[in-house]
């Protein structure tokens, strides 16, 4: 049994967790947050405690980054989801309804219940700046599946609207230069297809009412 001298302060940070599901933070960043907005005096440390509390009673879950080129993984940051979103919707009182993070949510989670190990994906690049200088970028995949031998990228996308929205999607997806399958879950209807380079697109209806989804 843990004991919790701080029951108001434990609560609002599951708030601030709940307000920003799906976003890069670490404990740090977090506490932060907590003492700007609440205007207390929470530490990492303690933040860092009381996260793991949260973990150990299922309401919260962690995707830690994953350098796909490196293969190495970066602790820190990292993201928390919640394990119901229900919850999640009910401790905010119903505000907050973002349906691009709900979504990411959404999948994040379906993909833990079929099995699979889930990571944030970094895929670092080189670009040429406007004056014509090399610089160093970071891309991010929103999942790495794995399990067993199996891997999959997945990116969530509640819509699809421009072409430079599409392009920002599989940017990542064409810097990967191996030969597992990536997907583009978006959040309207459309009927599953694979474009010129290889990147299936389905709708998040077909993602998770078909268990075999990713197979096909």
């Amino acid at each position: 049994m843990y004991k919790v001298q701080k029951n108001e302060s434990l609560s609002e940070l599951l708030d601030l967790l709940a307000s920003n599901i799906g976003c890069l933070t670490n404990p740090k960043k977090l506490a932060d947050s907590f003492n700007s907005i609440v205007k207390g005096k929470l530490t990492r440390d303690t933040v860092q405690k009381y996260l793991s509390y949260f973990e150990d009673a299922f309401l919260i879950e962690k995707a830690v980054r994953f350098d796909i080129k490196g293969k190495n993984y970066i602790n820190y940051p990292l993201k928390y989801y919640f394990s119901d979103l229900g919850l999640r919707n009910a401790r905010l009182n119903f505000r907050q309804i973002e349906k691009t993070h709900l979504m990411e949510n959404v999948v994040f989670n379906e993909l833990l219940i079929r099995g699979f190990n889930v990571d944030v994906g970094v895929v670092p690049v080189r670009r040429m700046d406007d004056e014509g200088n090399r610089t160093r970028a970071q891309l991010e995949i929103d999942f790495v599946c794995n399990k067993g031998s199996k891997r999959f990228y997945i990116q969530s996308a509640y819509a699809l609207p421009s072409e430079k929205k599409i392009r920002q999607e599989i940017e990542p997806f064409i810097n990967v230069d191996d030969a597992f399958k990536k997907i583009v879950v978006v959040g309207n209807e459309c009927r599953i297809h694979r474009d010129e380079q290889g990147i299936t697109t389905m709708s998040i209806f077909d993602f998770l009412l078909n268990k075999d989804s990713l197979e096909l």
